[in-house]
C-alpha cells in the first residue's frame, strides 16, 4: 500500500490556469474522491497524478517518491477510464492478461491472478466472452479486473459509473467500496455525484474553478462546509440561502430573516460569539432540518429549534421523502418531509428549524461564519 502528496501544485495551458495551488494527503489505503462540477479540475488533477498530463508547477509524490517527471508505465499505478476501454477484439480473459503479458509475466502467474480476480469481482463465468457480449456493469467489472490483477501501488479512477444507469449505479457503487474494503488499496475517485463521494470516500476533496474548496471527511464536508460553494454543491436537495441581518449580538443572538414577518430566530450562542447586530448574513438550513413542528417532536429538540411558518407552493413525493418547494416570508425554500406529514400545495403548515444545523455565510466573501 502506498500513500500520496500532492503539494502546491499547478497546471497551466499558455495563460489559463486551470489548477491553483492545489494540496491534499492520502494516507495508504485511504478511499479518495474528488468532486466539483465540470470544469472544475478533478480529471485533469487525475490525469497528473495518473502521469498523462504534465505538472506545471509543484510536487507529485507516490510512496514518498516523486514521480512528476516520470512515464505513467513506471508510476505503478492503474486506472479505471469512464469508457472502459477494453479492446474489442479480445476475450475478457485476453483483456485481462494483455497488460500482464506485456511486462513478461509467466502465463502460470497471469492465469492465477485472472481467476483471483475474476472470482473475487464475480467474473469467472464471462472470461471466454468479448466486451460486445457484456452489459455495462459487466464491462465495468472486467475494466476494474485488469486494474486488479496488477496489484498496483495507487487506484486511479475517472468517473467509472457515469454511463450506467441509476439502478446499476447503485449496485456498482456498492461493488466498489466492497472491493476497497477487501483489497484496502489507496484510490483517488473522480466524480461530479455528491452521493457517490458520500458513500465510497474516507475523504473528499470538493474541488471549483481550479481551486481546492475543502478537504476533509463526508460527515465534515456536510455539516461543517467551509464556504456556501461547497454548502450548496454537497447535498440533495440542496441547501436553503436565505439573506438576513443580525440582531441581539453578544448573549443572545439571532437572525431576522429579510422579507419575513419580523421574528428573531434564535442562534445557538458558543458557535456565533463574533457576530454583530446589524450584520447582513446569508443563512443556510438544509431541507431535512425543517420538521413539522408537532408539540411532541418540538419539546425533543430541547429549545434547539424554531417555529416558522412556511407556505407551500409544489409537493414533490419521492417515495422515501416528499419535497416542498416552499416559501419562508418572501424567500423560497426545499423542504424535505416524511410522506406521511406532507401538506398539500397551497397550505401553510408550521415547521420547526434545527438551530443547531444552522450554517452562517457571508454574503460577500461567502465563507463560513
Amino acid at each position: 500500500m502506498s500513500s500520496l502528496l500532492i503539494k502546491d501544485l499547478r497546471k497551466r495551458y499558455g495563460h489559463v490556469e486551470v489548477l491553483k495551488d492545489v494540496n491534499l494527503e492520502a494516507q495508504s489505503g485511504e478511499f479518495i474522491a474528488l468532486v466539483g462540477p465540470s470544469g472544475c479540475g478533478k480529471s485533469t488533477l487525475l490525469s497528473m497524478i495518473a502521469g498523462l498530463e504534465s505538472v506545471t508547477s509543484g510536487e507529485i509524490r507516490i510512496d514518498g517518491h516523486l514521480v512528476n517527471n516520470e512515464a505513467p508505465k513506471d508510476r505503478d499505478i492503474a486506472m479505471v477510464f469512464q469508457s472502459y476501454a477494453l479492446y474489442p477484439t479480445m476475450s475478457v480473459r485476453e483483456n485481462m492478461s494483455f497488460g500482464m503479458e506485456s511486462r513478461g509475466i509467466a502465463k502460470a502467474e497471469r492465469e492465477r491472478e485472472i481467476a483471483r480476480v475474476a472470482a473475487l469481482l464475480q467474473i469467472d463465468h464471462l472470461l471466454g466472452r468479448k466486451p460486445s457480449q457484456l452489459s455495462g456493469g459487466q464491462r465495468q467489472r472486467v475494466a476494474m479486473g485488469r486494474a486488479l490483477v496488477r496489484d498496483p501501488k495507487l487506484f486511479l479512477f475517472d468517473e467509472p459509473l457515469s454511463n450506467l444507469d441509476a439502478k446499476l449505479r447503485v449496485e456498482m457503487r456498492t461493488e466498489i467500496k466492497k472491493l476497497h474494503q477487501n483489497i484496502g488499496k489507496t484510490t483517488v475517485y473522480v466524480t461530479h455525484d455528491q452521493v457517490e463521494a458520500m458513500t465510497l470516500a474516507s475523504r473528499i476533496a470538493v474541488m471549483f474553478n481550479g481551486v481546492l474548496q475543502q478537504y476533509d471527511t463526508p460527515n465534515n464536508i456536510y455539516s461543517n462546509p467551509t464556504n456556501r460553494f461547497v454548502a450548496s454543491f454537497m447535498g440533495s436537495p440542496t441547501m436553503n440561502f436565505l439573506q438576513g441581518e443580525i440582531t441581539g449580538a453578544g448573549d443572545a443572538p439571532g437572525i431576522v430573516l429579510q422579507g419575513g414577518d419580523g421574528a428573531v430566530l434564535p442562534l445557538i450562542t458558543e458557535t456565533h460569539t463574533r457576530l454583530e447586530a446589524g450584520q447582513k448574513v446569508v443563512f443556510g438550513i438544509r431541507p431535512e432540518h425543517f420538521s413539522p413542528a408537532h408539540e411532541q417532536r418540538a419539546e425533543r429538540k430541547g429549545g434547539t429549534s424554531t417555529l416558522v411558518d412556511i407556505s407551500i407552493d409544489m409537493v414533490e413525493p419521492t417515495g422515501s421523502e416528499t419535497i416542498l418547494m416552499a416559501r419562508l416570508g418572501e424567500q423560497e425554500v426545499i423542504v424535505a418531509c416524511d410522506p406521511d406529514e406532507a401538506p398539500d400545495q397551497g397550505e401553510t403548515m408550521q415547521f420547526a428549524i434545527d438551530m443547531n444545523k444552522a450554517c452562517l455565510f457571508d454574503p460577500e466573501t461567502e465563507l463560513r461564519l
